[in-house]
């Protein structure tokens, strides 16, 4: 699971080196198609055979995947890595959140809200604006990508799942990548960096978590998955140079400890 969180803050890294020559969008369609192909290969999924029922959850569980990367590169572009990860970590957290009715979960709810507003530019400077709102965007599409996950696992086997609700993630991400003309810059190089993105950032990542879930519980998994924030923060500092504020970092770790409060807390 460590392995996991790490794998995805480095690609997320290896992602914001390619944006000054590809773009958010051209590096979100170059990650997504590569990771595509890769996991078509490797599942061999049998598009012919699925049904209706399992088509109809497939492939909205496909696009909320592909947007929410997209609008996490769009605002990776703009803030910092671990800001990013913090701010779109409210979109599951209000998930878990939603429709409790217990006094502890109210708690959790003003120690997340008491997060966003450390790091909200209240005096109209300092951090960028548009980063916070596609930030925040991509947190409301996983909370999609969660709902619809489920109905999708239900459906399908996991990996099947995966492999070709990866191929319906390109869909909302490659037309803006081809739209921008910075995909014609690619080179070898790029195309290599391209695919380590891939792996870090979806393949490697979904077999790690895969694994980690057949012995571990779901609760546990969930607790850990809240040490996100942090991860990226600190990869952001080491491997970007990016600096946090103290209130940053007070924001950070008020949402990590929302985030685990409201799993340790939850039925």
């Amino acid at each position: 699971m460590l392995l996991s969180i790490l794998s995805v803050q480095g690609g997320a890294a290896i992602a914001k080196g390619l944006f000054p020559v590809l773009g958010p969008a051209g590096t979100a369609s170059l990650r997504i198609g590569l990771s595509a192909l890769i996991l078509l290969l490797a599942v061999r999924p049998r598009l012919s055979r699925l049904t209706g029922q399992q088509w109809r959850a497939v492939v909205p569980y496909g696009l909320a995947l592909g947007s929410m990367n997209f609008l996490f590169y769009c605002a990776l572009a703009r803030i910092p890595l671990g800001l990013a990860v913090t701010l779109e970590f409210v979109g599951p957290l209000s998930l878990a959140l939603l429709g409790s009715r217990r006094w502890l979960d109210a708690l959790w709810a003003v120690l997340a809200a008491a997060g966003i507003a450390l790091i909200a530019p209240w005096q109209g400077r300092g951090l960028d604006v548009p980063g916070i709102g596609f930030a925040l965007a991509a947190g409301a599409c996983w909370a999609v990508y969660i709902v619809l996950g489920r109905r999708t696992a239900a459906a399908l086997p996991g990996a099947q799942a995966v492999a070709i609700g990866m191929l319906f993630a390109a869909l909302p991400v490659v037309p803006f990548g081809l739209g921008s003309g910075q995909l014609l810059a690619l080179t070898p190089w790029l195309l290599l960096l391209g695919g380590l993105l891939a792996l870090f950032s979806s393949v490697l990542p979904f077999s790690l978590e895969m694994q980690a879930l057949k012995t571990m519980p779901t609760r546990t998994f969930s607790i850990l998955m809240s040490l996100e924030p942090v991860a990226a923060a600190l990869s952001g500092w080491l491997l970007l140079h990016e600096q946090l504020t103290p209130a940053q970092w007070l924001a950070v770790a008020c949402i990590v400890v929302a985030s685990a409060g409201a799993t340790l807390a939850g039925r």
